[in-house]
């Protein structure tokens, strides 16, 4: 049995978990904090969506800029014979 892998609680694991949140929490503050977690959730998904919309972008400016390059340096070439 290897220690370190480690897994996705159970059921009852998560039976505990809960009960030790109500406990620290109470009822009040649980709805809020749901609600803190799930707009924090939104907006990681939301930076990352951004990010690898920017990454695709510089990929995209990269790759128009590498073409002209070659372009310009088959045009060179052909002048040059």
């Amino acid at each position: 049995m290897n220690i370190l892998a480690l897994g996705m609680p159970g059921g009852s694991e998560l039976l505990v978990i809960l009960f030790i949140v109500l406990l620290l929490f109470g009822s009040k503050k649980l709805p809020e904090l749901s609600r803190s977690l799930g707009r924090s959730l939104g907006e990681f998904k939301k930076g990352k969506e951004d990010l690898e919309h920017e990454l695709r972008t510089v990929e995209e400016d990269l790759k128009k800029s590498t073409d002209i390059q070659e372009e310009l340096a088959a045009e060179k070439k052909e002048h040059a014979e």
